[in-house]
């Protein structure tokens, strides 16, 4: 296929958070049609009506959008194949299902749920795959008349046929199917709406899809959708099935594991072009030891067939590493208004009303040792002093006798200053050193301490410049009190 033909598609059900496994596969998708000069369709599979809400329609476009991955035809954008949401496209589907039945390639099933669920009890204790086992298939006129008259409303099965199903998958390779294992599924429920192996194959076939990334979950599905493709005389799309993604036991990522959907991440403080690059390269490889790259470089490196066959484990040290090298080349401004968006709970609304070169300032002074953007708030003290708090190791640097003779020292020499520049700040270091007799960290980490709370965190001389000389002498002279002419 010539490139100007590949598209691809994203069909997600609105019936929860857009999760970080499903967000692997639209980029996946957007990757390959952006690579290519293709097109990436965005196709709201919301046939579900129970579980399927427009809000949840409204978060996934949101993240998607976050997250960087833009379409080219679908929701609020159009396209030529309107209406890109199923429960817009219903009478489409029954036409489709006239067609097999003018073949008889369908037939309606009666079977109650409570029947349906018998069976499948049936075959698990005789160990075999649970799977209808046709009791309807051979039902006369009469006899589904009958039923009719009874007030049962008929599902729509396709007549599986009996053979071996074979596709290529260009992940996995040689793919086989039994159509005995896989039974007569449905296509039509009885309550009119398609079940979603027939949506499926009728949406990328009206919408010219050629090329389907999806998760190894889908593989039985596409031996049912390759039936149906068959049947309807329709060619088929390319398949690939990449793995899923895995939690730290190897187990299927799920909500036991901690965050797993996309506005999680986002709330926790992660920046979306540091999740971008990560699930770019979850389960893959851009090859010349890359981890840090743009967008740009991920489209370009990209190789969807060397995809990993295993799945990939969620690693969000990983993540919190590669977000951590983003926030430290960030622009100060565009990471304000990151901060201002993500700080809204009560605890945080002072920093609404800090000026915006105040903000900023104070995020040039922190950014190098930000993991998230919510990592601000262990740094708030530097800020306020009434948000000031000592953490157990900094409490424990200020009880030594040692630590309050350096702080004595300090202060007295900053008291002897009308002001400081950065290289005064140094040679009240030097002469705090020549009179304690102490270097490095046994000489900063007293002073870092009692004027942060903390034990780590931002340069000295930053430090410094930012609180300046009446700040850090009100917090030293707190901790000193009436010692310092003891």
């Amino acid at each position: 296929m010539g490139n100007e033909t590949i598209r691809t598609r994203f069909a997600p059900s609105p019936t929860g958070e857009l999760h970080i496994g499903n967000a692997r596969t639209a980029l996946y998708n957007w990757l390959f049609a952006r690579q290519h000069g293709g097109a990436f369709i965005l196709r709201i599979e919301d046939t579900d009506k129970e579980r399927s809400t427009e809000a949840f329609t409204v978060v996934l476009l949101k993240d998607l959008k976050w997250l960087g991955i833009d379409w080219d035809e679908g929701p609020c954008k159009g396209g030529p194949f309107e209406p890109y949401q199923q429960s817009k496209r219903l009478d489409i589907y029954h036409e489709y299902l006239d067609i097999l039945k003018k073949q008889n390639l369908v037939y309606p099933c009666f079977c109650t749920v409570e029947e349906l669920e018998k069976e499948r009890r049936d075959l698990l204790a005789r160990r075999m795959m649970p799977r209808y086992m046709g009791k309807c298939r051979g039902l006369n006129q009469d006899q589904q008349a009958k039923l009719r008259a009874e007030g049962r409303k008929p599902a729509y099965r396709f007549k599986v046929r009996q053979g071996c199903i074979l596709f290529q998958d260009h992940i996995r390779g040689i793919m086989r199917f039994d159509g005995e294992t896989i039974g007569d599924f449905i296509v039509m429920r009885s309550n009119g709406l398609p079940a979603y192996n027939f949506a499926v194959v009728i949406d990328d076939h009206l919408m010219k899809i050629t090329h389907v990334i999806r998760g190894e979950d889908h593989l039985s599905n596409t031996a049912s959708q390759l039936l149906l493709y068959e049947a309807l005389q329709c060619e088929p799309p390319e398949y690939y099935h990449h793995s899923l993604i895995l939690g730290p036991d190897h187990a299927k990522l799920s909500k036991r594991h901690g965050a797993v959907s996309i506005g999680e991440f986002r709330k926790k403080g992660y920046l979306s072009e540091a999740l971008f690059n990560y699930l770019g390269l979850l389960g893959t490889s851009l090859g010349a030891g890359r981890e840090i790259c743009p967008a740009s470089t991920i489209i370009q490196a990209f190789n969807i067939e060397k995809v990993g066959k295993s799945g990939a484990s969620f690693d969000e040290s990983k993540l919190k590493w590669m977000n951590a090298s983003y926030l430290r080349s960030y622009d100060v401004v565009k990471l304000g208004e990151a901060v201002r968006s993500n700080l809204t709970d009560n605890a945080d609304n002072e920093i609404w009303d800090l000026p915006d070169d105040t903000l900023n300032a104070f995020i040039a002074l922190i950014k190098p040792n930000l993991e998230t953007i919510n990592g601000i708030k262990d740094y708030l003290g530097i800020l306020y002093d009434k948000a000031l708090f000592f953490t157990e190791e900094a409490d424990a640097i200020l009880k030594e006798d040692k630590n309050i003779k350096v702080l004595l020292v300090f202060y007295d020499l900053l008291d002897a200053k009308e002001d400081c520049t950065a290289t005064e700040w140094r040679e009240l270091l030097r002469q705090a050193s020549k009179i304690t007799g102490l270097k490095g960290k046994a000489l900063y980490m007293p002073i870092r301490a009692a004027i942060t709370g903390m034990t780590r965190g931002p340069e000295m001389d930053a430090l410094f410049q930012f609180l300046g000389k009446e700040s850090i002498k009100k917090r030293i002279g707190r901790l000193i009190g009436n010692k310092r002419h003891g």
